[in-house]
């Protein structure tokens, strides 16, 4: 129930984004370290020129291209996500008191949803097929950041989106 409730709502969110005509290369699912309901999160192109044409230095429009809580489309759709948020409510709660191998079975289902319903959506072709969708970059990321989002984005992209990504905002090791 999760991950179609999930797939529905980016979807919508995606279809929110398409209205824009702009031209899309950040799509993510972000999360807390404590795996609470996502937000989806995006940077266009044309957002990232506006953003430097708004006297931004280039280091800092470097630092904001894969932000994706500077994310000038940050929450779309967040209405079509109501029906997710509904479902991590009533899932057991993400504390500090359960059990640790109940917090990671728990975390892993969610997390897990996510990433299953952009990886069936990629599949559709939902975020561009051919060279169109090596230009976009798709990912569940956790903030603060941890190496789960590199780990993630490896078993979602083609090879063309991640090796830019990771050139840009990766350590050194992880880019391997």
């Amino acid at each position: 129930m999760l991950r179609d409730a999930l797939i529905s709502a980016i979807r919508t969110a995606v279809a929110e984004l398409e209205e824009t005509d702009e031209h899309f290369y950040y799509v993510v699912l972000m999360t807390t370290g404590e795996a609470l309901a996502p937000v989806l999160c995006a940077w266009s192109s044309e957002a990232l020129q506006r953003t430097a044409d708004a006297s931004f230095s280039p280091e800092t429009s470097i630092d904001l291209k894969w932000s994706c809580t500077d994310a000038p489309y940050f929450d779309i759709g967040r209405e079509a996500f109501e029906p997710v948020r509904a479902l991590f409510a009533v899932r057991p709660a993400m504390n500090p008191f359960m059990p640790e191998a109940d917090w990671m079975e728990e975390y892993a289902i969610r997390l897990g949803a996510m990433e299953e319903a952009l990886r069936a959506l990629d599949a559709e072709g939902l975020f561009g097929t051919g060279s169109a969708r090596e230009s976009v970059l798709i990912n569940v990321e956790v903030i603060p950041p941890d190496h789960s989002n590199i780990l993630c984005a490896r078993r979602l992209n083609p090879r063309a989106a991640l090796a830019r990504w990771l050139s840009e905002v990766a350590d050194p090791a992880d880019s391997q």
